[in-house]
């Protein structure tokens, strides 16, 4: 039997199934409200259904690895309370056995208390990600696995569609990394955004949305 890993390499071990829950995503905001038969919800068919840890089982596995783990707000309001972006979003450290590392969230369209809760949690995802937290859920794939014409068959579930290319995400990315101004950003990340939603790669979406956030943090610090 092999030894039970501990502190950030037990963070990235998978998840159990019974922690992994589903975020249906309709692949048109008018589509007609059905049962699921595949996660049982009320909403928008068809959908893809993206897999997820809550906070919960976020929070049980970060204090297992370390019962001391503790977070904070990148910046602070004149108020005292964690300062929001723009876009209504948050900046977070994230600090697991002494390593820190950055994370985004925002609250989902969310408001009031409910908004601040979901946009704690999704901030705590996003950082526990960098650790390697549910990484094969973000990645939506085997990160690990053989590779494309080894001969062997591919274990997962065929998507609806094949999303965006590997390098044209990279060049989107890297291009919105190198922005010089707020208004290129901008022009630079619809281009981005519109090339992922056009194939649903919620993934390359998110990846998308990510960088520019980066980006807007580091402008903004040039111009304060």
């Amino acid at each position: 039997m092999s030894e039970k890993k501990t502190g950030l390499q037990r963070l990235r071990e998978p998840f159990p199934e019974h922690q992994i829950s589903l975020l249906p995503k309709p692949y048109k905001r008018d589509s007609p409200k059905g049962k699921c038969s595949e996660c049982g919800g009320w909403h928008g068919l068809p959908a893809v259904h993206l897999s997820y840890v809550g906070h919960a089982a976020l929070t049980d596995r970060l204090l297992e690895c370390d019962e001391n783990w503790s977070w904070e707000p990148l910046a602070l309001g004149p108020d005292g309370l964690p300062l929001l972006d723009r876009d209504g979003g948050m900046w977070i450290r994230l600090t697991v056995c002494g390593v820190t590392r950055l994370g985004y969230g925002d609250a989902q369209g969310k408001t009031g208390p409910d908004a601040t809760k979901e946009r704690i949690g999704d901030a705590l995802r996003n950082a526990a990600m960098r650790f390697g937290a549910a990484l094969d859920l973000w990645h939506k794939g085997d990160l690990h696995g053989p590779e494309e014409g080894d001969g062997e068959e591919n274990p997962q579930v065929e998507t609806p569609h094949k999303g965006l290319a590997a390098s044209s995400l990279k060049t989107h990315v890297e291009a919105i990394k190198k922005a010089p101004d707020m208004n290129s950003l901008k022009s630079l990340h619809a281009s981005a955004y519109k090339a992922a939603h056009a194939v649903r790669d919620t993934v390359a979406e998110e990846i998308i949305n990510e960088a520019k956030d980066a980006r807007k943090l580091e402008l903004e610090e040039v111009t304060s």
